[in-house]
């Protein structure tokens, strides 16, 4: 990341955080098993991370999209918003966890038209929201729609875009060092 703004704000360290730091650090750990870099940043507001980690959990339980989907929609925001953070984690996430067609993560990494026409309609869709600050036209949403999805999903896909706004801008930010569990995911 280039160019981060905070400069004097540090990392939390939940072994020494106190208070509502160490409360939603405590509960980072609870739902992810570490606390990632982006997390210990974010925890110097602690609203920010506990909003989050709530609207990241819901999307993930009610949205109704698949695990890939979700994977989908997440890397979508994160790449237009430019954070490579999130998309070095994301892209482990897909591979590892959710099981995203390799080369459907190949060609969402690549910026190359994915051959699952659905999930290709749901990468478009997201970001045509977020580059059109949530104002798509009639005809990607008709693109949307005749290729599966719902209405309600374009709520979800705003809730996701609103849970990755927090996530990249702090990650911009902060200049946030990618972790060495998503190293291998690393964007150049």
């Amino acid at each position: 990341m280039s160019n981060p703004f905070i400069q004097n704000l540090k990392p939390i360290d939940h072994a020494s955080a106190q208070g509502a730091q160490k409360a939603i650090l405590d509960t980072a750990l609870a739902q992810v098993g570490f606390i990632p870099n982006m997390y210990a940043n974010m925890a110097n507001a602690p609203a920010v991370l506990s909003t989050y980690l709530h609207g990241y959990a819901l999307f993930r339980k009610e949205s109704g999209l698949s695990a890939p989907e979700q994977e989908v929609v997440f890397l979508a925001v994160s790449q237009a918003n430019g954070c490579t953070y999130c998309t070095a984690a994301h892209s482990m996430i897909a591979d590892k966890v959710s099981k995203l067609a390799p080369d459907a993560l190949q060609a969402i990494r690549a910026g190359q038209p994915m051959a699952e026409a659905k999930l290709a309609a749901l990468y478009a869709m997201t970001t045509t929201m977020v580059k059109n600050n949530g104002q798509p036209d009639a005809a990607a949403v008709q693109a949307f729609l005749a290729a599966g999805y719902k209405e309600s999903d374009l709520l979800y896909i705003v809730l996701a875009i609103s849970v990755k706004v927090l996530s990249n801008f702090s990650n911009h930010a902060f200049g946030t060092v990618v972790d060495e569990r998503f190293a291998a995911y690393k964007v150049a």
